[in-house]
C-alpha cells in the first residue's frame, strides 16, 4: 500500500474516531422489542434466505442478523445521507428516525447464528497476499469477524456476490447513481483489480462467522 493511501486512511480514521466520540452520547439506546415491530420494513428482503436484489446488479441481499448494532446504524445513516447510493435503501433509511435505527439495529444484532461456526481455513499464499494488501484484519479483526470498532462490519461468512458488489462500489467516483463514499474503504478498495476483489470476496464468504439470515415466519 502506498504512503499516500496510508496517510489518507490514517487521517480518515482519526476524523471518524473524533466524530464518533463527540456524538456517542447522542445516539439513543435500542429497544429489541420495538425493533422487532419496526423490522417489518426489512423482513421482505433480509428475512428471506437467498433473496436477491437487482441493483446495481443481481446479488444476494446482505445478512444482517448477528451484525453489530452500531454498524447497522452507521450503514443506515450512510444510505439516508446518500453516501451509499441505493434507491430502495435510501427510501427506507430516509423514513427512519435515530430511534428507529437504534431499535432495528438492536433487534438484528441480538439474533444468534442457527448453527455454530466452524474453524476458519488457512488462507492460500495468494489469498494471504490479498488480505495483506488491504490490511483487512486491522479494522475487521480476527477472522474478519471481530471488528476493532463496533462501527465496522463483521465480514466473515457474508454472501460473496454482495461483498463483491459492495467492494466495487467503493471504487466508484463521481457517479450520482452508483457507489459508496467512504475515505477509508475507498483507499483500501481502489488498489485492487475487480478480479482480485472477487477472489477476496469468495474467500471471506467461506469464513466462519456470526452472520445469518433468520427466516421470518411470514415467509415460510
Amino acid at each position: 500500500m502506498s504512503k499516500q493511501i496510508l496517510a489518507t486512511v490514517a487521517s480518515a480514521f482519526a476524523l471518524a474516531a473524533g466524530v464518533s466520540s463527540v456524538h456517542a452520547q447522542d445516539n439513543p439506546a435500542g429497544d429489541v422489542a420495538n425493533g422487532q415491530k419496526k423490522a417489518a420494513m426489512c423482513i421482505g428482503c433480509h428475512g428471506i434466505p437467498n433473496y436477491r436484489a437487482s441493483f446495481p446488479e443481481i446479488h444476494q441481499v446482505p445478512m444482517i442478523s448477528g451484525q453489530g448494532a452500531k454498524y447497522i446504524v452507521s450503514a443506515l445513516n450512510a444510505y439516508k445521507k446518500g453516501e451509499r447510493k441505493h434507491p430502495t435503501m435510501r427510501g427506507i433509511a430516509g423514513s427512519m428516525s435515530d430511534q428507529d435505527m437504534a431499535d432495528v439495529a438492536a433487534f438484528y444484532a441480538g439474533h444468534q447464528r442457527p448453527t455454530p461456526a466452524a474453524t476458519a481455513p488457512a488462507p492460500s499464499a495468494a489469498i494471504a497476499e490479498l488480505l495483506k494488501k488491504g490490511n483487512c484484519a486491522s479494522c475487521h479483526g480476527e477472522g474478519l469477524n471481530k471488528p476493532i470498532d463496533a462501527s465496522y462490519p463483521k465480514l466473515a461468512g457474508q454472501h460473496a456476490d454482495y461483498l463483491y458488489v459492495a467492494l466495487k462500489a467503493y471504487k466508484v467516483e463521481n457517479n450520482p447513481n452508483v457507489g459508496r463514499s467512504n475515505a477509508i474503504m475507498g483507499g483500501m478498495a481502489k488498489p485492487y483489480t475487480n478480479a482480485e476483489l472477487k477472489t477476496l470476496a469468495n474467500y471471506i464468504a467461506g469464513l466462519p462467522g456470526d452472520l445469518a439470515t433468520v427466516s421470518n415466519p411470514k415467509f415460510r
